[in-house]
C-alpha cells in the first residue's frame, strides 16, 4: 500500500501532562514555518472535530512541536487548513 494512504497517529501531551491520541491530517508551510493539523483519533460522528494546530520549532538543535499561542494566527491557519481539506475532498467537476 502506498505511504500516501497510511494514517499517521501520534500521542500528544498537553500542558497538564494528559496524553491523547491524534491523527495527523495535513501539513502546510506558511511564512517559513511548518504547521501540522491534527484531529482526535477517537472521534464520535455526533461530535464536531477539534482541530489542533501545532508548529515545528527548533530548540537546542532538535525539532519540536509547539502550540500556536496567538488566537488570530491560529484562526488564520485553521481557515487555511480547512480550505485545503475542502479542496482535497471536493469531487472533481465533470466536463459537459
Amino acid at each position: 500500500m502506498s505511504e500516501e494512504y497510511k494514517n499517521n497517529f501520534v500521542i500528544l501531551t498537553d500542558e497538564e501532562g494528559n496524553e491523547k491520541e491524534f491523527e495527523h491530517i495535513d501539513t502546510l508551510e506558511d511564512n517559513g514555518t511548518v504547521y501540522l493539523a491534527f484531529i482526535p483519533a477517537e472521534l464520535n460522528l455526533e461530535e464536531e472535530a477539534e482541530v489542533v494546530i501545532l508548529k515545528i520549532v527548533e530548540e537546542d538543535g532538535e525539532e519540536l512541536l509547539a502550540s500556536v499561542d496567538d488566537d488570530e494566527e491560529n484562526l488564520r491557519l485553521y481557515n487555511l487548513f480547512m480550505d485545503r481539506l475542502e479542496d482535497m475532498y471536493d469531487a472533481p467537476e465533470e466536463d459537459e
